[in-house]
């Protein structure tokens, strides 16, 4: 009888189909592409034309995806550029060795940031090959299950990183609010050359508040060098506010106090107090505008690393505070060449600053 379909043998194994290769694009095949889409080819004759297994819809994902900034239209140059970036910014570095991850832990618990550790890396240990911070940030990260806990065996270091986020945050901008002159000496009228940073004398000052009590923080901060200091205030008064900033400087020679950049708050217009006794001209800046004293905001940003919000800085003694002014001014700066501000103080001015 004619059997009306394919017999098969019971023991025989079907051939094992080959693992389908995905090659990327070259630049000769985008050149290609860039070429016969002009001419009006379709997606489908251009894949049929490449050759190597390309499908339609390689072609068509190429030529939407990777189009020329301000024309839309596809370039085979740029759209090889940007497959390379792409492709290399899947490649990341890792933390090498033991040393270096120690070295990495050991660093992040005294406060500093992964940015401030891979430039002190470089200068501590040269002979080691460096790492970036990302790599640092990566490797953080990377010890995190998706449920947010620290997987088997690895370490939890998101406390030391310098906003402790659960998980790696999305760059966002800054809404500007609408600015007007206010009633004080104003910021437009300080000298352009302490926008340069380029002489050392110019400083900022601002005042943390506490929730839980009268006690604030006043810091102060000097802008070539970055030198940061801080204070306890027992309330927010004018008073107060002046006894702190003068204070704090007064181990300061009076040569390098030459401006005051401060907020609107009302502890700070008492200003005339201090252009009396300190001889130094104080600038108030825009309201709502705390980027033009980005300087003070970063500062009081770590010492938030040290004091969170919600404490009662009526419990944190003087000692305390004295000690975390120690740990910022000890910090590697990547803006001062991995020096950290108080060798940077001492180098161009010679004055030995005992905090």
């Amino acid at each position: 009888a004619t059997l009306l379909y394919n017999e098969k043998k019971i023991n025989e194994k079907e051939p094992m189909q080959k693992k389908r290769e995905f090659k990327q694009l070259t630049l000769n095949e985008r050149i290609h592409i860039q070429i016969q889409y002009l001419n009006g080819w379709s997606f489908e004759k251009i894949a049929h034309s490449l050759g190597n297994g390309r499908n339609k819809g390689t072609v068509s994902r190429e030529i939407a995806g990777r189009p020329a900034r301000g024309t839309g239209k596809y370039q085979a140059s740029i759209a090889h550029e940007k497959a390379l970036t792409k492709r290399k910014g899947k490649k990341t570095e890792r933390l090498k060795n033991q040393f270096i991850r120690e070295y990495v832990k050991e660093k992040m618990v005294l406060g500093w940031s992964p940015e401030q550790v891979s430039i002190r890396l470089n200068i501590d240990h040269p002979q080691e090959e460096g790492i970036s911070y990302e790599a640092i940030y990566q490797y953080v990260y990377a010890q995190i299950n998706q449920n947010g806990k620290p997987k088997v065996h690895c370490e939890d270091l998101r406390m030391y990183l310098p906003r402790r986020h659960k998980r790696r945050q999305k760059k966002d901008f800054r809404q500007v609010r609408k600015v007007y002159k206010p009633p004080l000496p104003s910021i437009e009228e300080r000298p352009k050359e302490v926008e340069k940073r380029k002489s050392i004398g110019h400083w900022e000052d601002d005042c943390i508040v506490s929730k839980q009590s009268k006690d604030r923080l006043k810091t102060i901060n000097e802008r070539v060098t970055g030198l940061f200091l801080v204070g306890k205030m027992k309330n927010g008064t004018i008073e107060e506010s002046n006894r702190s900033v003068l204070g704090k400087w007064k181990d300061i020679p009076s040569e390098f106090k030459k401006t005051l950049t401060r907020d609107n708050g009302t502890e700070n217009f008492g200003w005339e107090e201090l252009e009396e006794k300190e001889h130094v001209k104080v600038y108030f800046a825009h309201p709502y505008c705390s980027y033009e004293r980005g300087s003070n905001e970063n500062g009081n940003g770590l010492i938030r690393r040290y004091l969170p919000k919600g404490t009662d800085f009526s419990t944190v003694s003087d000692e305390e505070v004295l000690k975390i002014e120690y740990l910022l001014n000890s910090r590697p700066r990547k803006r001062l060449g991995g020096k950290t501000p108080l060798e940077v103080w001492y180098t161009m001015t010679g004055v030995a600053l005992t905090c």
